[in-house]
């Protein structure tokens, strides 16, 4: 795959990431533009959720979740990506979904959310002194947990990348790729 002006771009192919989505009301821009830009990359991408199933979004749109949250181990993974819309308060205080965003720091791979997904991070303790943003309502929520909230569309402290929302999907999709490609 040739980058822009001719330079080989770093290869991707081979590498995996987990998007872990609610069961409902999740932004579809959020989870589809995103896992878009990675699959044309040549990245490998799966979605887990509260069960497997059928997931469905804010705006009626549909996708498949083929892993249950609780069997979701982030060994498999390069990345684990958490999607927002409303129905991501359902992982705030969900101790598997926290435990997985830790197991994610902790084997050193790549943790990103989006909207207010950024959330569940705080909550789990991630972002204690890391930069990181999200959707407005919930910037008291990382600020309260130590979080140094940037209000940026997209923001990335080492291998966390957080975003604002749906108009930012696109760029945080890129940042993750940058982040696998580094």
């Amino acid at each position: 795959m040739m980058a822009e002006g001719g330079g080989q771009m770093p290869n991707v192919e081979g590498k995996n990431i987990l998007f872990v989505v609610a069961p409902s009301n999740f932004r579809e821009e959020e989870l589809f533009e995103p896992k878009a830009v990675l699959e044309r990359a040549g990245v490998k991408t799966a979605i887990a959720s509260r069960q497997a199933g059928t997931i469905t979004g804010a705006g009626g749109g549909k996708a498949s979740a083929t892993i249950a949250l609780p069997s979701a181990y982030v060994a498999n993974y390069d990345a684990i990506v958490f999607i927002g819309g409303p129905g991501a308060s359902a992982y705030f205080n969900d101790s598997t979904a926290q435990q997985i965003a830790i197991d994610t720091v902790e084997q050193g791979k790549i943790l990103a959310a989006i909207c207010i997904a950024p959330s569940i991070l705080a909550n789990a303790g991630l972002l204690e002194g890391k930069k990181a943003t999200c959707f407005s309502g919930e910037a008291g929520n990382l600020q309260a947990k130590g979080a140094n909230y940037t209000g940026q569309a997209v923001t990335v402290d080492g291998r966390i990348i957080t975003a604002n929302g749906p108009s930012a999907a696109k760029k945080f999709g890129e940042e993750i790729l940058k982040a696998l490609q580094g």
